[in-house]
Parts: structure tokens; C-alpha cells; sequence
């Protein structure tokens, strides 16, 4: 049983720091995603924004109010899918922001408060990468440690019933 137990802590500390060095490049991979959806809707209210700028001295809402506010059932329709556009932008620059506030804003936001389809996104188009710079490494030697740890805990609990009846 012990050499089985050596060989299990040594396959999950290797496991751990694998998936912990894993960790840091998804949270690259989803800052950098978030930024690239930023700059998109960025681009899609451009010409919305010339528009207020000229009719409404810059402000957006504003203008999706005057269009919503239209009796012509186009421009209402329009004013709600500017709306849509500028509230997703509001959403993206606000994730960003909050990303880019320290390093565990990113980890939590990645992994506990994502942008959800951002997130889903990067999930589906992760590419696995070591990235060996000093905090993955560390990242991932402590994933490995506290896995490597939880493991030994576990399997000595399972363990115990096993000790007490081969006393007896």
C-alpha cells in the first residue's frame, strides 16, 4: 500500500502542476478575447456615435432615445438593436476594466464571473500552452502541492477503516 500511495502523490502533484500551469495562460487567452470583443463593438457603434456627436452633442443615449422614440416602427427597431450594441459595449468595457484591475480580478473573473459567452468561447478555443514564466510556475507548483496534499488526506481517510480492522 505505501509504494501504491508514493506513486499516487507523485501522479497527482504532477497533475496539479500541469492544471495549475494551464490556469494562467486560459486567463491570458480570455483577456485577450475580451479586449478583441471590446474593440468589435467598439467598431459597431462608431457610425452610431458620429451620428450623436452631430445631432446630440456626443450622447448615445440620446440618440437610441429619439429612436425608440420614433412613430416609424424601423427606427424604433433600429434604436433597440443600437441599444442592444451599446449596452453590450458598456458590459465589455466594464469586464475589461474590472480584468485588468490585478491579477486576481482576472482569475476570479475568468473562472467564478465571466462573460459568459466569452468565457464559453475561449473554453471551446483553448489551446493548451506552458507558459514558463515565473507565476505559472508557481501557479502551478502549488496547484500541484495542495492536489498532491488533498490526495494523501483522502486516501488516509480511506485508509483508516482498513488500519483499525487489520489492529484488531
Amino acid at each position: 500500500m505505501g509504494v501504491f500511495t508514493s506513486y499516487l502523490r507523485i501522479i497527482l502533484l504532477i497533475l496539479g502542476v500541469l492544471a495549475g500551469i494551464q490556469l494562467p495562460g486560459f486567463v491570458d487567452q480570455y483577456g485577450k478575447s475580451l479586449n478583441a470583443h471590446l474593440i468589435e463593438s467598439e467598431k459597431s457603434l462608431d457610425a452610431f456615435r458620429d451620428e450623436a456627436e452631430k445631432f446630440f452633442d456626443g450622447d448615445i443615449e440620446q440618440l437610441i432615445a429619439h429612436y425608440e422614440a420614433s412613430d416609424d416602427i424601423v427606427f424604433r427597431e433600429g434604436g433597440q438593436s443600437i441599444s442592444v450594441i451599446y449596452t453590450r459595449h458598456q458590459l465589455l468595457l466594464s469586464a475589461l476594466n474590472e480584468f485588468n484591475e490585478s491579477a486576481w480580478n482576472a482569475y476570479t473573473q475568468a473562472f467564478i464571473s465571466p462573460v459568459p459567452d466569452i468565457q464559453q468561447e475561449v473554453r471551446s478555443d483553448f489551446s493548451y500552452t506552458v507558459k514558463l514564466n515565473p507565476g505559472a510556475i508557481l501557479f502551478g507548483l502549488v496547484c500541484g502541492l495542495v492536489l498532491a496534499i488533498v490526495g494523501e488526506l483522502f486516501i488516509r481517510l480511506l485508509a483508516r477503516p482498513f488500519r483499525r480492522s487489520q489492529h484488531n
